[in-house]
C-alpha cells in the first residue's frame, strides 16, 4: 500500500492509504502544439490545435501527427530546430506556403517557423508531415 500526498493550491495535504495497484499510471502532460500554416491552399490554411497524451485538439490529423512526433523524438535531437547555417540546399523553390509552430514539446518550448524557398528547407517541411500539410502533389519524407 502507498500513500497518496495531495497538493492543493502549493500545499501538501496527506491523504488516506492506497493500493498501489489502484494509483494512476503517469500521464506525459504538456505535449501541445499550435499550428498556424498559410499559402498552401486546398483549403488547409488556418490554426490548428494538437494535443498529445492524450491526444486532442482541432488538428485535421491527431493521431497520425502524435505519431510522427512520438517516433522522431530522440533524446537530445530538436525536431523544430532551423536549417543548420552554412548548409548546402538545392536552389529549387517548393512554393510561397509557411507555418509556424508554438507550445511545448517533451517537456521543451517550441516556437519554429517553415518555408518551402530552398531544398533543405522543403525537406525539413516534408519530414514533419503530417504535423505540417501536404505540400503540392506529394510530399516526400526524408529521413
Amino acid at each position: 500500500m502507498g500513500r497518496v500526498l495531495l497538493l492543493a493550491a502549493g500545499v501538501a495535504v496527506a491523504g488516506s492509504t492506497v493500493p498501489a495497484s489502484a494509483q494512476p499510471a503517469p500521464v506525459r502532460f504538456g505535449d501541445h502544439l499550435t499550428v498556424v500554416v498559410d499559402n498552401v491552399g486546398g483549403g488547409v490554411d488556418g490554426r490548428y490545435v494538437l494535443r498529445c497524451h492524450p491526444d486532442g485538439g482541432s488538428h485535421p490529423q491527431v493521431s497520425e501527427a502524435c505519431d510522427l512526433l512520438d517516433r522522431e523524438t530522440v533524446f537530445g535531437r530538436d525536431l523544430f530546430a532551423p536549417v543548420p547555417d552554412g548548409s548546402l540546399c538545392t536552389m529549387q523553390y517548393g512554393g510561397p506556403a509557411t507555418a509556424h509552430v508554438t507550445g511545448t514539446w517533451a517537456g521543451r518550448p517550441v516556437d519554429a517557423r517553415f518555408g518551402r524557398g530552398n531544398g533543405c528547407e522543403i525537406a525539413r517541411w516534408d519530414r514533419l508531415v503530417p504535423l505540417l500539410p501536404v505540400v503540392g502533389e506529394r510530399a516526400v519524407t526524408a529521413r
